[in-house]
C-alpha cells in the first residue's frame, strides 16, 4: 500500500490523527459543532498517496453521502478529484471500518434527494452553494 501523507491543513491532520489514534472514540465531531464526521480513505490521482480526510457523516440506508463543499470555495476541494480518478475507498465510522466504492450522483432527482439527506445532516450544505457558483458535487459511497 502507499504511503499516508498527512494533509497541508492543521485541523485536519490533527482530526485524523485524534479519530485514528482514539480507534474513533476522539475527534469524531466537526470541531465545536458536536455534528458526526467520519474519516474517508482514498489514493491521491497525482501523487499515489494514500490521503485521509475528515467529511460530515451523511447515512442513506448502508451508504454514505459524501459532499465536495469546502465551505463554498471557488474550487473543489483536492479529494473530489481523487474519487472520481478511483472511487475504491475505506470510511472509517467512530471504531468501524468499511470498504466501499465511491461515484459520483449526477442524475438530478436523486442528487436532490441526497443533497436534501445532506442539509438535513448539516444546515450550512445550503450556505455553502449559495457562495460559490460551482455545483457542489455529490457522491454516494455502497459497501464494495
Amino acid at each position: 500500500m502507499a504511503e499516508y501523507v498527512p494533509s497541508t491543513r492543521d485541523w485536519v491532520r490533527e482530526q485524523v490523527a485524534l479519530y485514528e489514534g482514539s480507534d474513533g472514540a476522539d475527534g469524531t465531531t466537526l470541531r465545536n459543532t458536536g455534528l458526526p464526521v467520519i474519516i474517508v480513505t482514498n489514493q491521491g490521482n497525482k501523487t499515489g498517496a494514500v490521503r485521509k480526510t475528515p467529511l460530515m457523516r451523511v447515512k442513506d440506508g448502508d451508504n454514505f453521502v459524501l459532499v465536495g463543499s469546502q465551505g463554498g470555495a471557488p474550487k473543489h476541494p483536492a479529494w473530489v478529484f481523487n474519487l472520481r480518478a478511483d472511487g475504491q475507498v475505506q470510511i472509517r465510522d467512530e471504531a468501524d471500518l468499511y470498504d466501499m466504492t465511491v461515484s459520483e450522483v449526477l442524475e438530478d432527482a436523486e442528487r436532490a434527494r441526497l443533497w436534501a439527506l445532506a442539509v438535513e445532516a448539516y444546515p450550512p450544505y445550503d450556505e455553502y452553494q449559495t457562495r460559490t457558483s460551482r455545483k457542489i458535487p455529490v457522491f454516494i459511497a455502497k459497501p464494495a
